[in-house]
């Protein structure tokens, strides 16, 4: 059996303040519900927020500590090391996007920006799809 994987969350948005305001207009003119700025955003801060929503912490806990991943950690675009700015590139990956990778081991993708887009904002729907992509425990909050 391996180890559980590093969860990669990868946001459609930078980190910065010129960013943070990029986002938030296109979050605000955006039209198509079917399409978000960043789905990823919306499971984890709920939309516009600079906070984490208290279901998306309890669905990150709940990842790690039944052991279906080993961490989830979090990046806007503007924040991704030349390893993972490589894999998205060579890849041809669109933002948002879920990736993840076990020790010793390269990056794989695990949820498309299509994909997220289909969880509605709900972190509990998030979390149910991500067990079943890693094949992990299928314990919920």
């Amino acid at each position: 059996m391996s180890a559980a994987p590093t969860l990669y969350i990868l946001y459609n948005a930078d980190a910065s303040v010129m960013g943070k305001l990029s986002y938030g207009y296109k979050k605000l003119t955006n039209k198509d519900k079917d399409k978000p700025t960043c789905a990823a955003c919306d499971i984890t801060h709920g939309g516009l927020s600079l906070d984490e929503t208290p279901q998306w912490k309890a669905a990150k806990k709940d990842l790690v500590e039944s052991g279906a991943v080993k961490d989830v950690k979090q990046f806007h675009r503007d924040e991704l090391d030349q390893d993972t700015k490589g894999f998205v590139q060579s890849q041809g990956l669109q933002f948002p996007m879920v990736l993840a990778q076990d020790d010793g081991s390269g990056l794989k993708s695990v949820m498309s920006s299509e994909e997220l887009a289909t969880f509605k904002g709900d972190p509990q729907t998030f979390l149910t799809k991500v067990r079943e992509q890693l094949g992990g425990n299928q314990s919920t909050l």
